[in-house]
């Protein structure tokens, strides 16, 4: 991390952003070194692709954040540009081309693998695989610059590794999670809350929508393979927004025979958001990259467009034929 701490010391003005329709570990983690750089005396502008889901409101990123879709000509200048929870280009649409050129060095910092589809990353780049979260390697930053930790920066690590460990059930056999975690909860932030906001706070309209959800899966291999379509039409009715289906997928994963699932989540005319999980026996991140994702070996994802029938049928004879390579 020797370039980044380099670059960001000698820096002036330092500008940070996530991937688009960013979720609680991307954007704790650029929030978390936002207020840590402004304590420094860095001069830090945020900008992300577009707005953020309202169950992350208790962060107040409004007050912090510029989002490109409102502003497409907003003009992008800074000495160092970080981005954070993806190592792909691709993520920020236009927004990375704006970047490109506004900004005289960029790194990303992230956990997932790097894509072998994905453009080359900048030079400096870091990426910890071995890393939980975003937020692990955004804490690890802001302790490398030797930036005392407050109220607002643990907040917003909380929130970011909190998210991606989905309550530190995925820890990757390590306890880093848990002992930042201990760290950051010396300081006044009610953890109770964050949960609530991140995990609960179910509306009744939400769980009417979920108990329609679940009754639309569509079961294959013996009952091990689930694949759910959401319409943006039913999203609409209950009055939710596309990350209230976040969560459905985590929760389809819980049946007990269901090795791998698929969500398809419309996102206007043909396209969709392409979410996939796997209990290990399947390595759904080979399938995600194939549709232009990317993601970890058991949880990936990707933005697609096309027939939907086609998409389902690639995705349940890649699922089978990991399932039958798995039991022999």
């Amino acid at each position: 991390m020797k370039q980044i701490i380099d670059a960001i010391q000698t820096a002036k003005t330092v500008l940070l952003s996530t991937h688009r329709q960013c979720d609680g570990d991307g954007l704790g983690s650029q929030l978390a070194v936002y207020h840590a750089l402004r304590k420094s005396g860095k001069s830090v502008q945020v900008v992300n692709v577009d707005e953020t889901p309202s169950k992350y409101s208790f962060l107040y990123p409004d007050a912090h954040i510029k989002y490109f879709n409102q502003h497409p000509d907003l003009a992008i200048s800074a000495d160092v540009c970080l981005i954070f929870d993806t190592n792909d280009e691709r993520m920020l649409g236009t927004l990375f081309e704006k970047f490109r050129t506004g900004c005289k060095k960029i790194f990303f910092l992230d956990h997932h693998p790097a894509l072998d589809s994905a453009a080359p990353l900048p030079k400096g780049s870091f990426i910890d695989t071995n890393a939980a979260s975003t937020g692990e390697i955004a804490y690890r930053l802001i302790k490398a610059l030797n930036i005392p930790m407050d109220t607002d920066i643990a907040k917003a690590l909380y929130t970011s590794i909190t998210f991606d460990t989905q309550l530190y059930r995925f820890v990757r056999n390590s306890p880093n999670s848990h002992r930042i975690a201990a760290e950051l909860l010396e300081h006044p932030i009610d953890a109770n809350e964050i949960n609530r906001f991140l995990f609960g706070n179910q509306t009744v309209k939400k769980m009417a929508f979920l108990a329609k959800a679940l009754n639309q899966i569509e079961y294959y291999c013996d009952g091990s393979v689930a694949i759910l379509k959401i319409l943006d039409k039913d999203l609409f009715h209950y009055d939710l927004q596309p990350d209230d289906a976040r969560d459905v997928i985590d929760v389809v994963m819980n049946i007990e025979t269901i090795q791998v699932a698929a969500l398809f989540r419309e996102d206007g005319g043909e396209n969709y958001k392409l979410s996939l999980r796997s209990k290990g026996h399947v390595n759904v991140l080979r399938i995600a990259e194939t549709l232009g994702g990317g993601g970890h070996l058991f949880a990936a994802g990707a933005f697609i467009t096309g027939d939907f029938a086609s998409f389902k049928k690639q995705v349940i004879d890649y699922f089978s034929k990991q399932l039958s390579v798995s039991e022999s």
